[in-house]
Formats: C-alpha cells, sequence, structure tokens
C-alpha cells in the first residue's frame, strides 16, 4: 500500500502553482483560490522564501516567485509533439509581434495550454499560463479546435461536453451554440474568444496546427482589445499564426521521420 501524502508539501505546491499565475500575489487571494488559513499560508511563502523560490513583490505589493523556479523544470523534456515543434515559432512569433502566444492541446473536453511566451512579452495581458485548462466552447484557443477537428471526434466531444456541470463547458442549446461558433469560425478563417469571458479588456485570436485530417494542437496570441485594430488582427496577427501553423507541421512530420532513425542509433 503506498503512503499517504504529505499534506504540507501539497499545500506548498498548491500555493507556488497559485504565485505563478499572475506577476504578484496577495495572501488575501491565495486564501481565496487554495482556501488555506492566512496563517498556514504565510508559513508556507516563509518555506518557499527560504528555498529561494518565492520573494516578497516590488514596494512590498503582495508576493511572487524567483527566476529559480525555472530549475524545478530543467530536467523535464517531454512533452506533446505539437509542442517541442512549436516552440521555436511561438518564440519567433513573440519576438516579432510582441504579444504572447500559446500553444495548447487537447485534454478530455477542454483545451491545455503546453507552451505559453507571456512570461517573455513585455506587452502580455497574463503572466503564467503552462498548464491551464480552458474550455472548448468559450475559449479562442478550444473553439479554433473544435472548428477543425473531425466530425467524428466533435460528436465525441459534443457528448463529453454535454456530460459537464461546468456552464462554460456546457450551456443551454451546446450543440447548436457550437454549430453556430464553428460556422463563424470556418468562415472568418481564425477563432475569437467569446467576448463574455473575463477579462474582456483583452482577446485571444486562435487557429488550428493541423497533423493529417485532425487536429494536432492549436495556436493563438493574447492581445489587449484596445492596442489591436480589426484590420491589424486580420492582416497581422492572423496571418502570422497561419504561417507558424503551417510551419509547425512541418517541424512535426521532420521529428517524426527522425524518431525511427534515433531509435536504431547505437
Amino acid at each position: 500500500m503506498s503512503e499517504p501524502p504529505v499534506q504540507s508539501v501539497l499545500r506548498a505546491l498548491s500555493i507556488l502553482r497559485e504565485l505563478n499565475r499572475q506577476q504578484h500575489t496577495t495572501v488575501d487571494q491565495l486564501h481565496r483560490v487554495t482556501l488555506l488559513p492566512k496563517p498556514t499560508i504565510m508559513r508556507l511563502l516563509g518555506t518557499l522564501a527560504a528555498a529561494g523560490l518565492v520573494a516578497k513583490g516590488e514596494r512590498g505589493l503582495g508576493y511572487r516567485v524567483t527566476s529559480d523556479v525555472q530549475a524545478l523544470s530543467a530536467g523535464f523534456h517531454g512533452g506533446p509533439l505539437v509542442a517541442q515543434a512549436g516552440r521555436p515559432w511561438a518564440t519567433d512569433l513573440t519576438r516579432r509581434l510582441r504579444w504572447p502566444v500559446a500553444i495548447a492541446v487537447l485534454d478530455g473536453a477542454r483545451i491545455a495550454i503546453s507552451v505559453s511566451t507571456a512570461a517573455s512579452s513585455t506587452v502580455s495581458p497574463f503572466h503564467a499560463t503552462i498548464g491551464v485548462r480552458h474550455s472548448l466552447v468559450t475559449r479562442a484557443l478550444g473553439r479554433a479546435y473544435l472548428a477543425w477537428c473531425p466530425e467524428e471526434e466533435l460528436r465525441i466531444l459534443l457528448r463529453m461536453l454535454g456530460a459537464s456541470p461546468d456552464p462554460e463547458d456546457n450551456p443551454p442549446n451546446l450543440e447548436r451554440v457550437v454549430r453556430m461558433m464553428i460556422a463563424t469560425a470556418q468562415r472568418q478563417g481564425y477563432a475569437l474568444r467569446d467576448p463574455k469571458v473575463e477579462p474582456r479588456s483583452s482577446n485571444t485570436v486562435a487557429v488550428p496546427i493541423m497533423q493529417g485530417a485532425g487536429v494536432a494542437g492549436t495556436i493563438g496570441f493574447s492581445f489587449f482589445r484596445s492596442a489591436v485594430s480589426q484590420r491589424a488582427l486580420v492582416e497581422e496577427l492572423v496571418p502570422a499564426l497561419k504561417q507558424a501553423s503551417l510551419e509547425i507541421t512541418t517541424s512535426m512530420k521532420r521529428l517524426l521521420r527522425s524518431k525511427p532513425a534515433a531509435s536504431e542509433a547505437p
């Protein structure tokens, strides 16, 4: 029989995950999200600070993670093929157009972010998004998946969404809502976030990354609505995403071709 988990470690990790999602986080915010008592949160923050992973924010505004947290992922070399192939292209898009880029893959009946350049974008609406799971129905990265996946897969996903208790995943008239969204995305050639989703000051535009007849993942820009006009969206951001998507598909094919040769190497 396996040993029970160490609760203090689980609590510390929950604090660290939440800190990693924004630039600065207050004790009140951590209390609301984790439901841990504030004295416990303070002790855990002190321990994480002693380990060099957490520090007080500038001008005493809450807490933030330090650069040492990057070492926690230094030994990880896995991840979906689309993330491996897409990471250089996502980095290049942010370098050229400044806005943060995310690459996401299907995770059950949600879309999960595997690659994010939010940390390297000076104009990102968000701080950190890797590992965050979003709705297929309301979020651009999820909508781009639904709009271009095969019909057989779409029917399965609709059944899974219909079993969800979350109204964001399972709104009234689910299939009608999804079919209308798909028609709009396919007509435009890209998907946008539902305008009712917070924060309304920002938006996301996304396109699929195809692999054969299926969707390997999706790629999107997030941006402030006030800074990107409709013309800039369709003439700059969308073409850049579509080109990157094509390049990522090519990179995936190259990586797949190289795998057998690598496995046969002595």
